[in-house]
């Protein structure tokens, strides 16, 4: 008899990639994984949660709630960082299991006890990646975070900074490419800190782009500090292979905030590390994340920031309000910043990125791009390039889920920012 379970997913791309990895161990303990959502019978749902937030781990709550109205008879385990953080609350709302994130290799086998998570500076998932509702490839390269940002709970729930086996990624990358993947997106929490076997993650990115076949990598969030500019030579040396993509969390654009935030560099370094991506990597997209109301922040303080973050002339920006997560430092300190105050300096800076944002797609009208057109809609084809500009064409056009070569003509760009 046949055994159903479905994985829902929320937050990051890590948490994406976790996922995959999820859902090969469930096919190996013999379940028939249904993408998350779906109707019908369910044997088993788990649901990955995110924790980034507080609006996040309360978004997983009320995903438990309502999984159990509608499947009353399943077993649902959550896991993943917000599980991590308050395993009760999951399980007063419905709940069979909560898991941490290190219990997550033990949901097929029914080991739902207390895993206690490694700290070894190398580890494996001793599973292959399966994507069976994906057109892209996450592929986990790295786990955990020793930079402890004043306002992330992240470090405290994801442990210490790990890098994911070599030659298993390798494996991870082959088997992706060979299933007909043509993008592959490697993920991590800090995915700069990758280190095993003498490899960095430009020596990792040099590995990778020898691999036989038709296909493209794409970096998920790096750090802007200044021992990573290695990584952007990778990049430009790999030519078609990496993808001119670049998101630097950059977070504020002022140096007192930024160090109040713990930030390990300063606007100065920040922008002579998008000077040289851009320099080596012309048309490369630049995307960042900056919080806004961060305790303490005052008038000038803002004033700067958007300022920066016009000179920066980010292709894409998430912005984010901020929220206090319990256990950090910043939880703590002193002169939290009005609401309105908060609402009235995100709408200003929403404006700015999306100046920004048309100034890049502009900027990309009549230049070749590498571009990998993904689903139709209604006679439409849509896809992303390389540099991640949103294309739409007739369907027919071109092939499905393979690169092609495509000059960004204004009638085929998409004017929506792309939502990362």
């Amino acid at each position: 008899m046949k055994k159903f379970a479905e994985i829902h997913t929320l937050g990051c791309r890590l948490n994406i990639a976790d996922s995959a990895l999820l859902t090969s161990r469930l096919q190996r303990a013999g379940y028939v994984v249904r993408e998350g959502g779906g109707d019908g019978h369910a044997d088993l749902i788990v649901l990955n949660s995110c924790a980034v937030t507080a609006e996040a781990a309360a978004k997983s709550r009320r995903m438990v709630r309502r999984m159990r109205r509608e499947n009353p008879g399943a077993r649902i385990i959550v896991t993943g960082c917000a599980a991590q953080l308050d395993a009760a609350s999951f399980l007063s709302a419905g709940a069979d299991a909560a898991l941490p994130n290190a219990g997550k290799k033990s949901i097929p086998d029914g080991g739902w006890g207390e895993a206690a998570a490694t700290e070894k500076p190398v580890f494996s998932e001793d599973t292959l990646s399966a994507f069976p509702f994906r057109s892209r490839a996450f592929i986990k390269i790295q786990e955990g975070c020793n930079n402890f940002c004043s306002y992330c709970i992240v470090p405290y729930v994801r442990g210490r900074e790990r890098s994911r086996a070599l030659d298993e990624v390798v494996a991870d990358c082959r088997k992706a490419i060979e299933d007909g993947f043509p993008e592959l997106v490697l993920t991590g929490v800090n995915t700069c800190a990758y280190n095993d076997s003498g490899k960095d993650l430009a020596g990792l990115l040099d590995i990778l782009c020898s691999i036989p076949g038709d296909f493209r990598i794409r970096l998920s969030s790096t750090e802007p500090r200044m021992d990573n500019f290695s990584m952007i030579d990778a990049m430009a040396s790999a030519g078609d292979k990496v993808c001119r993509f670049l998101h630097l969390s950059l977070q504020y654009g002022c140096d007192r905030i930024l160090k109040l935030m713990n930030r390990r560099y300063t606007c100065d370094e920040y922008r002579r590390f998008v000077a040289a991506a851009r320099e080596k990597l012309p048309g490369v997209h630049i995307g960042t994340d900056v919080i806004v109301g961060f305790p303490g922040e005052t008038d000038e303080d803002f004033a700067q920031c958007l300022e920066f973050v016009r000179e920066m002339a980010f292709a894409n920006i998430h912005i984010f309000s901020y929220s206090p997560r319990p256990g950090t430092p910043a939880a703590q300190m002193p002169d939290k910043v009005d609401p309105a105050v908060v609402k009235e300096r995100f709408r200003q800076l929403k404006s700015a990125a999306d100046e920004s944002a048309a100034d890049f797609r502009n900027s990309q009208v009549g230049k070749n791009a590498q571009v990998i057109f993904e689903r139709a809609d209604k006679g439409i084809l849509r896809g992303w390039s390389d540099n991640y500009l949103p294309f739409a064409v007739p369907e027919g056009m071109f092939p499905a889920g393979k690169i092609v070569n495509f000059t960004a003509g204004e009638e085929f760009l998409e004017k929506n920012s792309p939502a990362e």
